[in-house]
């Protein structure tokens, strides 16, 4: 039995995981792969039977799940990024809500023949978009930094705004008197806001005051955090139900917008913990989907899927832009993306059944229609998202720029060839001549400390892939390197090797502690200074049948440094544990030494 059950979890965990990182070797949405692998091991196979593994657990941890993927999208929405799209967001909230639900209803009870209050419910229910699925697509498709922001704002408040609209129109169905139905609505919405959004004001305050007396030590500071959004949630939810959804939002907002007390350790420890949550929700819920279910659904169901996909969203974000300065293409996209996620699924199981033990037998078509809904969308726009960006010409292209911290005259050079070659490059100096210098030979510079605090967080890098570090200075390479790998990656940040790690290397190559080590063993900046200073020049060099990579070595010797190779457009850089091995139709810009004689 236990053993049964330990296999169970595991292989949720490694669909999950597995799904995720086959999605980012193909780059393809993440969000389907996690529903074809839940699919297959549900109903398909029967190797995870959700239901039979956590039993009750299931919508509880669900729930809580919910709670703590909202409280880290909380973290991520800067009050900065309203600048140009408050008015936006705060209509789709409001009147885009209110919209979706009204056609979202009137479809569910002329086309699908529900009975009136359980239409308006399933309405209510399919209001929310969310940051299970908007998150992970917005990281696919990558659209214009306006357009992203407000598909974020939205899909990570309207969760909770559609799970409160949820709630009250499930008390509203249950009351017999029509009288007190507005009361009840009122006073609902009332206790949902000031229980969540108080618990959610208090438990932030609490938490920063903790921090900020040094309270918590270091090593509890990301447990103590989760514990917190625990808490709330539960806390929250006993006043008012379904209202820890807000509170966690409210708290993750106002930890990320204070500046009182760093949170970066806290954000990337619920980064990491949204990625494992989200991809184990989506395996779950696809493993309970039935195959009876999908097979049962008639023309009507897919008439209501048509309904919301080319009515629903379209007017509410028709509505939702009146007057806003946002191009046809923008909105457009905006029509274009709305996939329904975990929180609609986990909402109509619950009222589901509570409305069947009530005798409302109808309520029992709730759970497969919204799981139908759930995986139409997330297939659809998951298809199509990026497609349509790129034909709208709202997507960013995939970026291949270079960061380059250091701005000397070799550096120019290096950055020279690569603007040559199509690539975006930007430099950063504290030295205000070379910053000078580059401009006026044309090249991106900016004067700055890559250092500082805020560098990456408020410097525009929209294009921008990797960071070079080529400084005469080791420990502002190792550290700018630490810095940048939070934007790019560990993958994609790069330093020249300095003299210990030299040393190292005559033993086997040393642990790459903060950037991976440029180029070839031994080529610190000294000795590209000096080679440089002798007269060496970088190359560019398309390899064919007729001259390959032993041509070029017998020509240059080994002397010369390849530096970077372009594959079909993509650049990599080349690095000192990895020997390069260009092939013909391939360029390799190089540095080769200055003719002898």
């Amino acid at each position: 039995m236990h053993e049964s059950i330990l296999f169970g979890i595991a292989c949720i965990f490694l669909l999950g995981i597995g799904a995720q990182w086959l999605a980012w070797r193909l780059r393809f949405p993440a969000i389907l792969l996690l529903l074809i692998a839940g699919f297959l091991a549900g109903p398909v196979t029967g190797i995870i039977d959700p239901d039979e593994l956590l039993g009750d657990l299931l919508p509880p941890l669900v729930s809580l799940s919910v709670g703590i993927i909202l409280f880290e999208g909380g973290l991520s929405l800067k009050f900065r990024e309203l600048r140009q799209i408050a008015g936006v967001v705060r209509n789709l909230l409001s009147v885009g809500v209110i919209v979706t639900w009204a056609i979202a209803a009137s479809a569910a009870y002329r086309v699908l023949d529900l009975d009136f209050g359980i239409a308006v419910l399933l309405g209510a229910i399919l209001v929310v978009t969310g940051p299970t699925v908007i998150i992970p697509l917005l990281r696919h498709v990558r659209p214009s930094a306006q357009v992203g922001s407000i598909l974020k704002w939205e899909g990570i408040l309207v969760d909770p705004i559609g799970a409160v609209l949820a709630v009250l129109t499930f008390e509203v169905i249950l009351q017999t008197e029509l009288q007190p139905l507005a009361r009840v609505a009122i006073l609902g919405l009332l206790k949902t806001v000031v229980a969540g959004g108080l618990a959610g004001i208090v438990a932030a305050f609490v938490l920063l005051l903790f921090l900020r007396k040094f309270w918590i030590p270091d090593f509890l500071q990301n447990p103590a955090s989760l514990m917190a959004v625990i808490a709330v949630f539960v806390g929250s939810n006993a006043i008012q139900a379904e209202s820890g959804l807000l509170a966690t939002t409210v708290m993750g907002l106002i930890l990320a917008n204070q500046k009182k007390v760093p949170v970066k350790h806290i954000v990337e420890f619920k980064e990491n913990l949204r990625v494992l949550l989200i991809s184990s929700l989506f395996v779950l819920l696809a493993a309970r989907m039935q195959v009876r279910q999908f097979t049962e659904m008639g023309i009507e169901s897919l008439a209501f899927l048509a309904a919301l996909v080319v009515v629903g969203r379209p007017a509410s974000v028709f509505f939702s832009t009146l007057g806003s300065e946002l191009s046809w293409r923008e909105r457009l996209f905006l029509s274009w993306m709305a996939p329904r996620g975990i929180v609609a699924a986990a909402v109509s199981s619950v009222f589901a059944l509570r409305l069947s033990e009530a005798g409302y037998g109808e309520a029992n078509i709730l759970v497969p229609l919204t799981f139908f809904v759930v995986a139409g969308t997330v297939a659809l726009y998951g298809l199509t998202a990026a497609p349509m960006a790129r034909l709208l010409k709202i997507s960013k292209a995939d970026s291949q720029g270079v960061l380059m911290a250091g701005a000397h005259t070799w550096a120019r050079e290096m950055a020279r060839t690569l603007v040559d070659q199509g690539y975006e490059v930007l430099l950063v100096d504290t030295n205000r001549r070379n910053v000078y210098q580059c401009r006026m030979s044309g090249l991106s510079a900016m004067h700055a400390n890559i250092l500082a605090d805020r560098f990456f967080s408020e410097t525009e890098l929209d294009g921008i892939r990797r960071l070079i570090a080529l400084t005469p200075n080791d420990e502002v390479n190792s550290l700018a390197c630490l810095k940048g790998r939070e934007r790019f990656g560990r993958d994609q940040v790069y330093q020249l090797i300095h003299e210990e790690a030299k040393e190292e290397w005559k033993y086997g190559p040393p642990a790459a502690d903060f950037g991976r080590y440029l180029f070839a063993p031994g080529v610190t900046y000294e000795r590209l200074d000096v080679q440089f200073g002798e007269g060496a020049a970088i190359k560019r060099n398309r390899l064919t049948e007729e001259f390959g990579y032993e041509d070029f070595r017998k020509l240059y010797g080994e002397e010369a440094i390849p530096l970077f190779i372009i594959v079909d457009g993509e650049l990599t850089v080349i690095t000192a544990d990895t020997q390069p091995n260009p092939k013909p139709g391939q360029t390799l810009i190089s540095l080769v030494p200055a003719p002898r004689g």
